[in-house]
């Protein structure tokens, strides 16, 4: 049951990070309005692979990545694409990228990242009770498939990670690996299998069932396009396509679209919009049990509700800069390559935009020297996992409850 009345809160952005903060803001007794020009969870929160991991603690930036650069950006199929107008400007966030990765930083930002996914399946089974929608999440390993078995090495640094963060993890040979998935190829020589994890069967679907419940909840939800945000006496005003807004506490939770929000602040934040593509096999003929990642071809296969999804890639362009389809229409021959009996003949494709910052977290908490204003944005590929979490840590901290996290990494003030 919601909590005792408090103040008002406006969420900008109703993407599956959005919709979770507005839900732990209502049980602590918020009034709570979200303001999207989009449809709730019909972006990034959509699109994605509906892989949802407790154990996610390997960064995307790692030590030696950069000697694999140049061979994907050759690769017209490769896992890295970037238009070369865009490349100046996204040479210093490349720079700070590397820089994340060194072996220095590791630590930190993977046990950063590991408290800020350990609880979300849970967190999101309590989210979905009594929705009637609790079938959209179910128990599922990840599996991680080599054709070379001497790929799947334990002894390997993400792999050192994970074991060190008490990750529940095992390699299996290929003959193991098919009486998980028996549609895999028999050229797929080797696994590492994550186990107790979830996974999405409509990560649309997910997002829209926690809107609709916050919405029952006390929720608003207001279509409009925000054009500003700007400091007005004690308020912040909120400048839409519409009226204008004024708010006592507002959260910026707008993904991609973030950063251009509160550069007029005088923030200056190094995130980068990172298009993702995925292709989905309308009638596949086959069925994958679990959440499956082809290291080599850096994309992960699973099973919806609406057919086989595939998703993956990387494509820097800006925020602007049309889709190019190209990127999704590789996954035709790449899934075909690990599941034979696929039927690829009816696709659909589609690209969404990640909010990556170069260290792999989030922005989360208060604005230093903005009263009443907070983010939660930056999630990078982890926006669905992270994303109940994010919610009730912000939640908390806008009640003024003690936190047991520090939320030094997740300052948004790190890149100054």
């Amino acid at each position: 049951m919601p909590g005792a009345a408090r103040g008002s809160v406006h969420v900008l952005g109703a993407g599956i990070v959005g919709i979770c903060t507005a839900l732990s803001l209502l049980e602590k007794g918020f009034d709570v309005e979200l303001i999207d020009r989009n449809d709730p969870a019909s972006g990034a929160s959509h699109g994605n692979a509906g892989v949802i991991s407790p154990w996610s603690c390997v960064p995307q930036s790692m030590p030696g990545l950069w000697k694999q650069v140049p061979g994907w950006l050759i690769d017209r199929e490769g896992p890295l694409s970037v238009r070369l107008s865009h490349a100046p400007r996204m040479l210093p966030w490349l720079l700070r990228f590397l820089r994340a990765g060194g072996a220095d930083r590791l630590p930190a930002i993977a046990d950063a990242m590991n408290a800020l996914n350990r609880p979300n399946v849970e967190l999101y089974r309590q989210h979905l009770k009594g929705t009637g929608q609790e079938g959209l999440l179910r128990d599922a390993a990840y599996v991680h498939v080599f054709r070379n078995p001497a790929n799947a090495d334990l002894d390997a640094l993400g792999w050192r990670m994970r074991l060190d963060r008490g990750v529940p993890l095992e390699r299996i040979d290929g003959n193991t690996l098919r009486e998980i998935e028996p549609e895999i190829a028999p050229d797929y020589q080797a696994a590492i299998v994550i186990r107790d994890q979830a996974r999405a069967t409509d990560p649309g679907a997910l997002g829209r069932a926690l809107m609709d419940k916050a919405l029952r909840m006390g929720a608003r939800f207001r279509r409009a396009e925000i054009r500003g945000l700007r400091r007005d006496g004690s308020e912040w005003r909120i400048d839409t396509t519409g009226d204008a807004i004024t708010s006592t506490c507002t959260v910026v939770s707008m993904g991609a679209w973030s950063a251009r929000l509160l550069a007029p602040l005088g923030l200056t934040l190094p995130l980068e919009a990172e298009r993702g593509y995925h292709l989905m096999f309308a009638n596949p003929g086959i069925a994958v049990n679990n959440s499956v990642m082809d290291v080599e071809g850096k994309f992960v296969a699973s099973s919806m509700r609406d057919g086989l999804r595939c998703a993956g890639t990387a494509e820097f362009a800006g925020l602007d800069a049309p889709p190019d389809y190209r990127r999704a229409e590789v996954f035709r021959r790449m899934a075909k390559r690990l599941f034979p009996r696929l039927d690829t003949e009816t696709v659909t494709p589609w690209m969404g935009v990640r909010p990556s910052f170069p260290d792999s977290l989030p922005a989360i908490g208060a604005v230093p020297g903005a009263a009443g204003l907070f983010v939660a944005f930056g999630h990078c590929h982890y926006g669905l996992g992270m994303a109940p979490n994010t919610g009730r840590i912000l939640a908390g901290l806008i009640a003024g409850e003690p936190l047991n996290l520090d939320l030094a990494p997740y300052d948004i003030g790190r890149f100054a």
